[in-house]
């Protein structure tokens, strides 16, 4: 594989944020695993790079390994050479009275200090974890951070190939099938001129060029698509800027094989000119498929 492996360990303070962390490395296409023993570690680069698929691996350790740190000093290094892997410690930090805030907001115990004070059990935290902040390449403080900040931050420092890695799914459905349950945002196109009552059409779908030109060849049809571009430039950066990494937009008509299908193909050429756009069309072969099991 021409791409160098990756391996970021996620380690820190309890109540600092590795579940967001570990979130925003999945969003980035890393494989993570949760609190796996460091002493496994060898053996899954070894399935890792088994695959041929799977190059950046982020992997989250807190105090549940309690001999996570004096084992990951001594595999480290032999993963550095045996296998040329590129390795980042993580190191995720807070204020103590934001930590302690943070624990009372949710009403959680700290994991050393179950029968005491929040505060006993981050001091104690927080000498166990001194010598691993220490070795860390990177310290993230996170006592301002909300979490969509803190995803930004992790986005800054590991994405590579693009500011935010952003993506649109734009769907075509039949309102008849049932509404789309992951749709961000949803479109009836039901008023515009229906393809399935002009017999040489009937048949056909969005896809065919006389059909897509007969949905669009209406007064109607160009003044909903400009309409409904004009939305979607605006609602979509506010997305981006609430750290969505992905939009879901369903474009509805009656069975989902005419109207919706060639509105969806309009809707997302148009947007693949400013953002990464996948377009599918669900129900597109549905109708047919029923004809033929009667």
């Amino acid at each position: 594989m021409s791409e160098p492996f990756e391996l970021v360990i996620v380690t820190g303070m309890s109540g600092a944020g590795k579940t967001v962390a570990m979130q925003s490395f999945e969003d980035l296409g890393y494989f993570c695993v949760d609190n796996m023993p460091p002493k496994l570690l060898p053996k899954l680069w070894e399935l890792v790079m088994e695959t041929g698929k799977i190059n950046k691996v982020a992997l989250v350790i807190d105090l549940r390994a309690r001999n996570f740190y004096d084992e990951i000093n001594e595999i480290l290094p032999e993963l550095q050479a045996n296998h040329g892997i590129n390795t980042h410690i993580l190191f995720l930090d807070a204020s103590d009275e934001e930590l302690v805030a943070r624990y009372k907001e949710t009403r959680r115990a700290h994991p050393l200090a179950r029968d005491s004070r929040p505060l006993d059990g981050i001091k104690r935290e927080r000498e166990l974890l001194s010598g691993i902040k220490a070795q860390a390449q990177l310290v993230v403080d996170t006592s301002k951070l909300s979490p969509r900040k803190l995803r930004e931050e992790i986005f800054h420092l590991f994405e590579k190939d693009s500011e935010y890695p952003f993506h649109i799914d734009v769907m075509s459905f039949g309102f008849k099938y049932g509404l789309p349950i992951d749709a961000d945002i949803v479109m009836d196109v039901r008023f515009l001129p229906n393809p399935f009552y002009v017999p040489e059409l009937k048949n056909k779908t969005g896809l065919d060029k006389d059909v897509y030109d007969y949905v669009m060849n209406s007064k109607m049809t160009d003044e909903f698509f400009e309409h409904f571009k004009s939305l979607l430039e605006t609602v979509i950066p506010g997305y981006i800027e609430e750290g969505k990494t992905n939009v879901v937009i369903g474009i509805g008509c009656t069975g989902g094989q005419h109207r919706s299908v060639a509105l969806a193909q309009r809707i997302g050429n148009c947007l693949k000119k400013n953002y990464e756009v996948s377009i599918a069309h669900r129900d597109i072969n549905r109708r047919k498929e029923t004809v033929n099991r009667s």
